[in-house]
């Protein structure tokens, strides 16, 4: 994996083209011996030869639309995209009418010179944090390929991509955990903004009150260029911030529990590692995150939400979803109107208490999940993939309920299985969390 960084100063050198990127990209997707096939839903190799030609012209005469321009990109399946159908991974949109305009976030990264190289697998409809898809096949994590491990969900196309170098960079979209879990499953580095940041227009829903827009990338500075592009400013990096005095909290309630070995030695060496940079290290328990569970028992707002979006097109074309989706939308049909405003109540007034109780330290840090990805053949079993399924989710569901900014970021060691360290910030103080997740980066 190259930062998109490193690119963009090769392409500013000369070093290297827009048009020999793309090639290097369509080449790893289309090795037989890869994930390509299923990671990439559509190639859109003749749009993307078209576009790196396009920007190495204007590099060239010096009218470069940015900094960026000509690195090529994965877009998960769920953003609109003018003159094609918007699937999420789905076979009942698959023949969708075509979109009218690029959703705000694709029109953005357009803008910069991003090249996208076409649409990325994902769990059908993002509803699950697992990555499988029985429609388009299941990309794998680029750990222990021979036993055939998750990537995480739902963008687990954009991960695997960026893991392989099949693109340099991708966009996918986080409601309960979809861009930090694949990171940390991947290896590479997932973030979740202040969800009201990014606009998620033009962007097939999952559950609205939690919906975010956020980059997988190489590192967390690619990360943070990307996130202020989406968010519609200069892609400014924040410098590191300093270690030394950082009050870090370690939460002891729910995040812990049922670490398997892998993950918990990675999770200690890399607290060891911080403490020993400067951090202070405070292990401590927030009552409010033991009240999230009890406030979702009834579906919470994504089963609610995407039922509202899906009801129509399940009762015309219900057959041709997975079945294992298909039942978690319908969950929703159950809660009622005074369920869903019980819901809106108790989430406000657990994250009033939530900032209450995080006001003191400068990050939240724990395991993004806490196991390491497990093989896709033993979710066969559906209680297997349920219960799996809830345990992936169930830290990096937190910042969502929260809304929290969220960063996973590796913190294994090479050749060891990938594990993701998830650092989370105060609502909208998404920049200095970014500093934050550089210092921390960096000491790892």
């Amino acid at each position: 994996m190259r930062r998109i960084d490193e690119l963009a100063q090769a392409l500013a050198e000369g070093r290297t083209t827009s048009r020999a990127l793309v090639e290097e990209s369509l080449a790893r997707i289309a090795d037989p011996a890869g994930e390509g096939a299923r990671t990439f839903i559509k190639v859109q190799a003749t749009q993307a030869h078209a576009m790196a030609e396009a920007m190495d012209g204007l590099r060239k005469a010096g009218r470069a639309p940015g900094r960026f321009a000509g690195i090529p990109i994965a877009l998960k399946d769920l953003f609109d995209v003018a003159g094609e159908p918007t699937p999420a991974g789905s076979a009942v949109l698959a023949a969708a009418p075509p979109a009218a305009a690029n959703a705000p976030v694709v029109a953005r990264m357009l803008a910069a010179g991003f090249v996208p190289l076409g649409r990325v697998n994902m769990t059908e409809f993002a509803f699950s944090g697992l990555g499988i898809n029985p429609h388009y096949g299941t990309p794998t994590s680029p750990w222990d390929r021979a036993s055939r491990r998750i990537p995480g969900g739902s963008s687990s196309g954009t991960a695997v991509a960026v893991a392989d170098g099949m693109a340099a960079a991708g966009l996918g979209t986080d409601t309960g955990g979809s861009c930090r879990i694949p990171a940390a499953f991947c290896g590479v580095v997932g973030y979740k903004p202040t969800a009201r940041r990014v606009p998620i227009d033009g962007v097939l829903p999952l559950a609205p009150s939690l919906d975010s827009v956020g980059p997988l990338a190489p590192s967390v500075a690619c990360c943070a260029a990307i996130d202020a592009i989406l968010a519609g400013a200069a892609p400014e990096v924040p410098p590191p911030a300093s270690l030394v005095g950082l009050r870090l909290a370690v939460p002891e309630n729910i995040v812990l529990d049922g670490m398997d070995d892998t993950v918990a030695a990675a999770f200690d060496r890399a607290l060891a590692t911080l403490s020993a940079a400067g951090a202070r290290i405070v292990r401590t328990r927030f009552p409010s995150f033991d009240l999230i569970g009890p406030a979702n028992t009834k579906g919470g707002f994504a089963a609610s939400e995407a039922y509202a979006w899906h009801r129509a097109l399940l009762a015309e074309k219900g057959a041709g979803y997975d079945p294992r989706i298909r039942v978690r939308i319908q969950r929703g049909e159950g809660m009622s109107a005074a369920d869903y405003l019980d819901l809106v109540a108790a989430r406000a007034r657990i994250v009033a208490q939530a900032n209450a109780e995080t006001a003191a330290y400068d990050a939240l840090v724990m395991p993004t999940v806490p196991i390491v990805a497990p093989r896709i053949a033993d979710l066969d079993d559906e209680r297997e993939y349920n219960r799996l399924n809830l345990h992936i989710l169930r830290n990096t569901a937190i910042g969502n309920f929260l809304d929290r900014c969220s960063i996973s970021l590796p913190c294994h060691r090479a050749g060891e299985a990938p594990v993701g360290l998830m650092l989370m910030g105060e609502t909208m103080d998404d920049r200095r969390l970014f500093a934050i997740a550089a210092a921390v980066e960096a000491a790892l």
